[in-house]
């Protein structure tokens, strides 16, 4: 088997079903599989999907186990030379998965491959290349300076070697998971796409960025105006720095972890704002 694609989904039924039909294209010519992990949703998504798709394989868990440990029992299940981690809420171009795969054929050094994510209006989205967020990186960025987090230096219209690969699409060689290990189920949601890339680099790997589209209707798959959110997010970026830089003297770490509580504390002040306008002026609310 050359490659296993792997989506984990949660309440996105008809997101997921166009994800699908455009996996099912991408994948003519090469010897695939795709596996769907449904982490306990409520909209029936697999009763209404797997009539559609008899090829997919299923997985149906019993409570919401969070995305790395969902992507970790399919990654468990497959023997595909490579594994891509596709989130639901994107189409993939035709020519995408054939290109990633030409692409690892060719660069036996090369652990794990990210693509040019566009958003529902065509533009490229920043996250589609990232830096590791070292203290400085982080520091910088928490202030509202992404430019290096983003590698904004780098063009649109080449490859090129990049940290971070984003787990909307992270196609993986399948020796390099068995040299590092799996996905750090200590992430719940968010953040586990950043340690595994940064382990990958760590063993030796190198991560690259290709010209290659997939369209991603990003947040579309997460309720991002929620306090949940906020606190998720928030703890995986501590969990990352604690994890990576612990090490660091008090100086250097705490800065760093008194920057993220604050930009969180922040968020749920703005959150909470928005909350109580749309509560005193329900009508603006309903116009926006």
């Amino acid at each position: 088997m050359k490659l296993s694609v792997v989506i984990v989904s949660y309440n996105v039924r008809l997101l997921l079903e166009d994800c699908l039909r455009s996996v099912e294209k991408a994948l003519e010519g090469l010897e695939g599989e795709i596996y769907v992990v449904d982490n306990n949703s409520t909209d029936d998504s697999i009763g209404y999907l797997e009539p559609l798709f008899p090829e997919v394989h299923f997985i149906a868990n019993k409570e919401n186990v969070g995305f790395a440990r969902a992507n970790n029992q399919a990654i468990r299940l497959s023997e595909a030379e490579y594994v891509l981690l596709l989130n639901p809420d994107t189409v993939v171009y035709e020519n995408t998965l054939r290109e990633s795969v030409a692409f690892m054929d060719s660069h036996p050094e090369v652990g794990g491959v990210g693509v040019r994510m566009l958003t529902r209006e065509g533009e490229p989205a920043p996250e589609s290349r990232r830096a590791v967020p070292t203290p400085w990186i982080a520091f910088l960025k928490m202030i509202g300076n992404s430019k290096k987090y983003y590698m904004s230096n780098l063009p649109w219209d080449k490859p090129g070697q990049i940290e971070v690969i984003s787990g909307a699409y992270c196609m993986l060689r399948h020796k390099a998971l068995d040299q590092i290990g799996l996905l750090d189920e200590d992430f719940f949601m968010y953040g586990e796409d950043i340690d595994l890339s940064y382990r990958l680099l760590k063993g030796g790997w190198q991560n690259w960025y290709l010209p290659l589209d997939i369209i991603h209707y990003k947040g579309e798959s997460t309720q991002k105006s929620s306090f949940r959110y906020v606190h998720v997010f928030y703890q995986a970026m501590l969990i990352f720095f604690r994890k990576h830089y612990g090490h660091l003297s008090l100086l250097l770490s705490l800065p760093i972890q008194a920057a993220i509580y604050f930009r969180a504390f922040m968020a749920l002040m703005h959150m909470l704002t928005d909350k109580i306008r749309s509560f005193l002026n329900p009508n603006k609310a309903q116009n926006r």
